[in-house]
């Protein structure tokens, strides 16, 4: 395996001398594992011990100050947590577990972590070599398990393969488009001894491309789109804010002032107050966004992938416009909408080669046509679910006094379903890195311990996660992990006794025939109370204000369960098989 090394942090045992004359004794893989985390600049680990792990536990034990882990109260648990802090810090989420139930355990989050191109390493025991193919006690084969659902995988043997394999993995995982890694460590490969000179991180890896270079003609030909438009729109993603690219991003839309408008992955690159910035595309996003895509002239997709909660019915997606495509991965490229004009490449180096070429512009008849929709969706949608005059409480409110007490300085992480769709069209952000969700596979469940890492990833910042009464009840024992560490999480569940989503599908497109929604749920302020964080739960409209207050100001966790409408529906909504032009106000 041919590679560049550039060595950045010395060996943790180097002393005097130089590596030839120094003599370090062997470490047992174990030992290996550890010390390579802290040559990554891992600072927190999120994990759950078994025997298959117990030598890397033990070795652990040593590393007091040098790394800090967090018990998780399931391994589900521990790779929604390993994203949260990834995605809130920049930074790679790190995962150990134990083999077997430990490691599958780690599919949902791996699965999770793929699809939203977030970068994970996770690291799972194996049991001994010579017992592998046995049908050993808890020996499952993860490789082939998690093979579909990790950008790369690999399995250790020997312990003299560790430095490699590992260094190999942080760089896979969150070079190019990010995503999870796992790496399976026999227990012979634990605890056995191997030479180990210090980490060296790659650089570099033969046959795999993370940053391609750019092919500026193609750039050259994308601005020529652009100076020509007179209904441009520009789509962005997730991918800026992997590619910390918001400045560059900014520059652009600005320079030639065209109206963009986020995925829910893009949520934060750039400001909501921006007047640049109309809404979110997709299933239930805004109206504007939706329908207006079908008649720009050029769409500019940057950072996303069009997929079909974006897209809706693809032979009737866009069908008028020339389409310009700039992501990293080329695989996204072509893929489903079919491009005019491809750019492979970093967003952070494109974007300001397109910038020197776009003319400086404006298009103030186009983006009005943004502010009509805007004001229609108002009318019939926004201003009634914000400002509600029946007796039921509506989730829209909630996020609206949440705005008020925020004022953009949250960082929201969501769960699945319908309290998602409403915090990410109306929670307002000031900062990028202030919203996660579970976006491609919309896992339930995602949102506490994802929140618990996002606090760890982010501890000077507000976290607070939005959570469903269904979703809560799917991950809650990860409150004893808010306890243990004082995790400083505001948890607001919008409890309408049902699986809301779904119920809305029913609803409409299945003549009310509610099957298996229902939902009764425990008394959740007793449960959190029962793990020693205070809570209240509210039901009426002027105590949301004070409510909020009172979560936001303790200092440390805490619960509040808000009651709203069993039968509130999310719209506009874009149903399933139609044109995004086909979306429904009501």
């Amino acid at each position: 395996m041919e590679h560049q090394n550039t060595k950045v942090n010395p060996s943790p045992l180097a002393g005097a001398g130089s590596p030839s004359t120094v003599h370090r004794p062997p470490l047992s893989g174990a030992e290996i594992v550890l010390h390579t985390l802290v040559g990554e600049g891992v600072d927190t680990v999120f994990g759950y011990p078994g025997g298959a792990i117990m030598p890397i536990y033990d070795s652990l034990f040593d590393f007091d100050g040098k790394l800090k882990h967090i018990l998780t109260r399931h391994e589900q648990g521990a790779i929604h947590a390993a994203q949260g802090y990834a995605r809130a810090s920049g930074k790679v989420g790190v995962v150990f577990a134990t083999s077997g139930p430990g490691a599958t355990n780690l599919v949902t989050g791996l699965a999770d972590a793929q699809i939203d191109s977030t970068p994970v390493v996770c690291i799972t025991g194996q049991v001994y070599a010579s017992l592998l193919g046995t049908d050993a006690f808890q020996e499952t084969d993860v490789i082939n398990i998690t093979a579909p659902v990790t950008k790369w995988n690999f399995q250790v043997t020997d312990a003299s393969e560790l430095p490699d394999a590992l260094a190999k993995a942080f760089f896979i995982a969150r070079t190019g488009r990010p995503g999870p890694v796992l790496i399976d460590i026999t227990k012979n490969a634990q605890v056995e001894e191997a030479e180990y000179s210090g980490h060296e991180p790659y650089t570099h890896l033969r046959s795999y491309r993370p940053k391609p270079i750019v092919r500026k003609e193609y750039v050259e030909e994308a601005a020529k789109f652009i100076n020509g438009a007179k209904r441009p729109f520009v789509l962005f993603g997730q991918g800026v804010i992997l590619g910390n690219a918001e400045e560059e991003f900014r520059a652009f839309i600005e320079k030639a002032g065209i109206p963009a408008a986020w995925t829910l992955l893009g949520l934060s690159a750039l400001p909501t107050g921006h007047p640049l910035n109309v809404g979110m595309l997709g299933m239930h996003g805004n109206y504007g966004p939706n329908l207006l895509t079908n008649e720009c002239d050029v769409l500019i997709a940057i950072g996303m992938r069009f997929d079909d909660r974006v897209t809706g019915r693809l032979d009737k997606y866009a069908k008028q416009a020339k389409v310009i495509h700039f992501d990293i991965d080329p695989a996204e490229i072509d893929k489903n909408v079919k491009t005019t004009v491809s750019v492979w490449g970093d967003c952070k180096e494109t974007l300001p080669l397109l910038t020197d070429l776009i003319n400086e512009n404006s298009h103030p008849e186009w983006l009005l046509r943004f502010r009509k929709c805007a004001e229609e969706e108002q009318a019939q949608v926004i201003f009634e679910e914000l400002n509600p005059t029946g007796e039921e409480l509506t989730m829209g409110e909630v996020i609206k006094t949440l705005n008020d007490l925020t004022d953009g300085e949250l960082l929201l992480v969501t769960d699945v379903g319908q309290h998602q769709m409403v915090a990410s069209r109306y929670c307002r952000f000031s900062h990028s890195r202030s919203s996660i969700t579970s976006g491609g596979l919309g896992t339930m469940g995602f949102a506490l311990p994802a929140a618990i890492g996002a606090k760890f990833g982010a501890p000077q910042r507000t976290v607070v996660a939005v959570i469903g009464d269904g979703g809560f009840q799917m991950t809650l024992q990860e409150l004893g992990v808010m306890m243990q560490y004082g995790v400083d999480v505001k948890i607001i569940i919008l409890n309408n006794n049902y699986l809301g989503m779904v119920r809305q599908w029913q609803e409409l497109f299945m003549d009310k025939r509610y099957s298996s929604v229902d939902m009764q749920s425990p008394d959740f302020v007793a449960l959190a109370k029962a793990y020693g964080i205070p809570g209240a739960s509210i039901s009426r409209r002027e105590k949301i204000k004070n409510a909020l207050k009172t979560m936001l100001e303790h200092p440390g966790g805490y619960l509040l369960e808000v009651m709203v409408g069993k039968e509130n529906n999310v719209f506009p909504m874009v149903p399933a098989g139609c044109s995004v032009a086909e979306i429904r106000l009501k």
